[in-house]
């Protein structure tokens, strides 16, 4: 049996007709739509040219469409992955390949196994992940040197262990990996400074951390002893500087940032975890001001479709408030819940995103 097709004013009403009309990747796998004078089914994002509304049908999925009597669009192939599918799954092979390679893997090499051009690889692996594969390497790297650093009995040792073969070529880049000296990471972050100020905003108490590399902190609570506390739990040996007026100027960038959240912060980060935790951190920096996406949007996004737990811990470990944007996470059924700085201000800036 034919689905019956949508009056003009009907499928102009539904909001997915929006995303018809504009080809919306995004939407591609939450729904299908019709065409009665083609007999074909498309994916949202389908190039081909915008069907008259009163025409369409929409159907929740492609088994739907079929048992309505449509068969599947030969130009955008419903009924198989789509391209942002097949690039999910592509790049989460990669990365397993990057983390079970004793050395980082070329960029033309990754390439060459994924059956792609080196700029297209690179673009492809960006925009899955937020990194480019030589820094989604150096993130594993970095890794499995902090715990080699935490197990091994001396610095050369966790250095092999992790995979380096020679001391030479860890030193080399040594400050990129771990941000500081492996010795002076053994230490509690022993030598490092790091610069930071308490103040305050429409949220509640702000702070924000800076190392030599970028903004490595920024906390939100009550308690402005607190958050000092915390910073200091982070960096147990590091040389904690109270911020001087120059550095008040960036605290109130990012209190600016914090009171028009749309706006974004233009300013360097210290990013600092694993792999994994950078690949989500990375996709929820992509988030568009304004939307939201659920925990499992983001697993499916960065190609880890079963690791939603996984997806949610990094989202709490995160210590870049909003410059980080976690607050833009929400449940599968738009819940707002989860944020470590509390769900009143969680609330309170994506009411402010929204708002403009």
């Amino acid at each position: 049996m034919v689905a019956k097709p949508e009056t003009p004013a009907v499928a102009m009403r539904d909001p997915r007709w929006a995303a018809v009309i504009s080809r919306d990747v995004g939407a591609d796998g939450k729904f299908f739509y019709s065409v009665k004078t083609t007999g074909v089914y498309c994916r949202p994002s389908c190039a081909a040219r915008a069907p008259r509304p009163e025409n369409v049908a929409f159907h929740p999925t492609a088994a739907a469409a079929e048992r309505a009597g449509f068969r599947p669009c030969k130009r955008c192939r419903p009924g198989q992955p789509s391209l942002a599918e097949q690039h999910a799954g592509l790049v989460a092979e990669l990365c397993r390949f990057i983390e079970d390679a004793d050395q980082p893997p070329s960029l033309e090499a990754l390439a060459s196994r994924a059956e792609l051009s080196v700029h297209h690889l690179h673009r492809v692996f960006k925009a899955v992940t937020g990194l480019t594969p030589r820094a989604y390497a150096r993130a594993h790297r970095a890794e499995r040197v902090r715990a080699e650093l935490g197990r091994r009995g001396t610095v050369t040792e966790a250095i092999y262990g992790a995979g380096y073969s020679s001391n030479g070529r860890f030193y080399e880049e040594s400050t990129q990996v771990l941000g500081m000296t492996p010795t002076d990471y053994r230490a509690g972050g022993a030598n490092m400074e790091i610069r930071f100020a308490v103040g305050e905003c429409s949220l509640g108490s702000i702070l924000v951390a800076a190392s030599a590399r970028g903004v490595c902190a920024i906390l939100m609570g009550d308690d402005p002893d607190g958050l000092a506390r915390d910073l200091q739990d982070r960096f147990p040996r590091a040389n904690l500087i109270g911020g001087d007026a120059e550095f008040e100027r960036l605290v109130a960038k990012v209190i600016g940032l914090v009171e028009a959240p749309r706006v974004g912060l233009d300013l360097p980060l210290d990013v600092r975890g694993t792999a994994f935790q950078q690949r989500v951190w990375g996709a929820l920096q992509a988030i568009p001001p304004g939307t939201t996406a659920s925990y499992a949007d983001i697993a499916e996004r960065i190609g880890a479709p079963k690791s939603v737990r996984a997806v949610a811990r990094a989202c709490a470990e995160n210590a870049l408030a909003v410059a980080i944007p976690c607050h833009r996470v929400v449940r599968s059924d738009g819940g707002v819940s989860g944020y470590r700085w509390g769900v009143v201000r969680k609330r309170a800036l994506l009411d402010r995103e929204a708002s403009g």
